[in-house]
């Protein structure tokens, strides 16, 4: 189940997007969509809010104190009320440091519970995704989306949110100061306002511009990375002797990052630095106003209102400064909000109804009703017309040249892929409609692509099973004829399979994917090409434990090998997405059609094999 609060993350209230390799610009980032990301957070905010008020507060005290401290003690020589102003400017100099710790723990706690939720709400979704989604897109995009975007607005939602509140704060409170010490002094020193804010609007919208650009280059270099240092891209890269060439090419790609970054940083400095000149020369401009106004005989303006009011000015132009950079940052991480948003809004395209049904105990009659199905609506169907029953507890084998569509038929049992028409039903119950927990636990799938994780021999077969016991394992183990070789070896069940596995043969890895799909147990077994790892002999041994294994179960088994579907039950021959014969064996041969002529290839296949063996 998909939590409330990732759920809330996920719905943008518009028309979904078709996923694809470059996805569509268009992501609803809204300023009332980020905020409802803090929305969960909304009485740690109100705290925050007022501990920001109280220190902006606070903060417009000194001032005025100093003034005093300017036209009355030290004129008057009253060294009481000079200490008790200097205490007061002290007292409040702590206060506000202590207030700001407080801020700076608060802000960061409900920063990285939002990262923490936009983390989760993604990864939730990419679960959610079809097979078809991670067929099209590179994992190393994938990754970047999680790691370098959300990581690229870290300082936003830490800090940038409570800075704005902050500065915005701060100032208001500074403004009513100034017009409280001399309203003509303020109108002087604000004038230039709207300026500043027109400038840095257009610096916002060209690091935004740049920012988007950076990203997808990031998301470049990640999958670059992902792809050629991994175990499969480094032995690739070394037999094919380009290594250099990925090497230049990971270079070119971090030259154009590092060009990037230096434009993103350089993007109105110009712009900026003027901003910046003018906030320091604007306190001379008003001692300079404030001396012709006293020299032209204005009483209106002292010594103390004057210095008081360059600090406060001192204290507004800091805050604006930083509001103004803000500004900047928010623009920035629009784009990166821009392609995290991207992903949370593709549409699941399987999915567990509300009303989903739970397959309990199953007999394991696997019914395929008229289905069609292709990969993109606009290519042709890789299944037409498919038309099959598979009684509980037998065997069927799919046969058929490469692309004939035998393992995307077994996927869709899986529920892996939907069908465009028709259904895929067990005991009856069309599997769209069965839960999807209970349909894992179901269908068990041995893929010809074996998939270990970097972790021990244990931790890969209790992924199937997480409250297994160790006996459980073992006999696991034993049944795919794998035991015997894992405790020969030094750390036995502890031992570590390496990236993908690599520390193991193709045939031992396949056997520990198989000893893993037997410790889950289901009543529906999907073999797709399982002994394509295995030489003839180990093939032979491990076909009796797997004839072990689906003895009473309903087992659907894709097979390259003809010699591995002899005694099935049944076979469908697959030709070009369709079911063009169907029969055991001897009724298949005896037809002298399509599998005739598959068998006649194989076995010229096998003898080369045994010749060259």
């Amino acid at each position: 189940m998909i939590s409330p609060r990732i759920a809330r993350l996920e719905s943008n209230g518009g028309a979904p997007r078709p996923p694809q390799d470059t996805l569509p610009p268009g992501a609803d980032v809204s300023l009332r969509r980020i905020a409802r990301l803090f929305h969960e957070y909304r009485l740690r905010l109100t705290l925050l809010l007022t501990l920001i008020v109280i220190s902006a507060g606070i903060g417009v005290v000194s001032p005025f104190l100093l003034r005093a401290v300017l036209d009355t003690a030290i004129p008057k020589r009253d060294t009481t009320l000079l200490t008790f102003l200097v205490l007061g400017m002290i007292g409040v100099s702590v206060s506000s440091g202590a207030i700001g710790v407080a801020q700076t723990w608060m802000s960061n706690s409900v920063g990285q519970r939002v990262m923490h939720d936009l983390r989760a709400a993604v990864y939730a979704h990419l679960q959610r995704m079809s097979l078809a989604f991670f067929t099209r897109t590179h994992t190393g995009e994938v990754q970047s989306r999680i790691a370098n975007d959300i990581g690229g607005i870290d300082n936003v939602v830490t800090s940038t949110a409570t800075s704005i509140m902050s500065n915005v704060t701060t100032v208001l409170a500074t403004l009513v100061a100034m017009v409280a010490l001399n309203w003509l002094l303020a109108v002087f020193s604000l004038a230039l306002l709207p300026f500043f804010l027109w400038l840095t609007r257009k610096v916002g919208q060209e690091r935004k511009r740049i920012t988007s650009v950076r990203q997808s280059r990031l998301a470049d270099m990640s999958t670059l990375v992902e792809e050629s240092l991994s175990v499969s891209g480094i032995l690739l890269g070394k037999t094919m002797g380009r290594g250099p060439e990925l090497a230049r090419r990971f270079s070119a790609e971090s030259e154009e990052l590092a060009d990037l970054e230096v434009r993103s940083r350089m993007a109105g400095r110009w712009r900026m630095a003027s901003v910046q000149m003018s906030f320091a020369i604007m306190p001379a401009c008003v001692y300079w106003f404030a001396g012709i106004s006293i020299a032209h005989g204005s009483t209106a303006l002292s010594i103390g209102t004057v210095v008081a009011f360059t600090t406060l000015q001192t204290r507004l132009l800091f805050p604006m400064q930083s509001l103004l950079s803000v500004g900047l940052d928010v623009q920035t991480s629009l784009a990166m909000f821009a392609r995290i948003f991207e992903y949370l809004d593709l549409p699941v395209d399987i999915e567990e109804r509300e009303d989903a049904v739970e397959l309990g105990e199953v007999r394991g009659d696997v019914t395929f009703d008229d289905v069609w199905f292709r990969y993109d609506r606009d290519a042709p169907w890789t299944l037409a017309d498919i038309a099959a029953v598979v009684p509980a507890g037998t065997t069927t084998a799919i046969v058929g040249e490469t692309g004939s569509g035998k393992t995307t038929m077994a996927y869709l049992v899986a529920r892996l892929y939907e069908p465009e028409r028709g259904r895929v039903t067990i005991d009856g119950v069309d599997i769209a409609t069965a839960s999807l927990g209970s349909l894992a636990a179901t269908v068990g799938l041995v893929s010809q692509d074996t998939y270990l994780f970097h972790s021990t021999i244990r931790e890969n077969l209790r992924f199937a099973c997480p409250d297994a016991t160790d006996e459980q394992i073992e006999a696991a183990a034993r049944v795919a004829q794998i035991h015997d070789l894992i405790v020969s070896l030094p750390e036995g069940y502890e031992t570590l399979v390496g990236e993908r596995g690599y520390r193991f043969s193709g045939g031992e890895k396949q056997r520990i994917a198989i000893a893993r799909t037997v410790l889950r147990n289901p009543p529906v077994l999907v073999l797709d090409e399982a002994t394509s790892a295995l030489d003839n002999e180990t093939e032979r041994a491990l076909q009796q434990a797997l004839d072990e294994l689906a003895r009473g179960r309903t087992t659907i088994a894709i097979a390259h090998r003809l010699s591995t579907v002899r005694d099935a039950d049944q076979i469908l021959v697959l030709d070009r997405g369709r079911i063009v014969e169907r029969g055991t064996h001897d009724e298949l041969l005896a037809l002298d059609g399509r599998y005739a002529e598959l068998a006649l290839e194989a076995s010229g296949a096998d003898r080369l094999s045994d010749t060259v063996s």
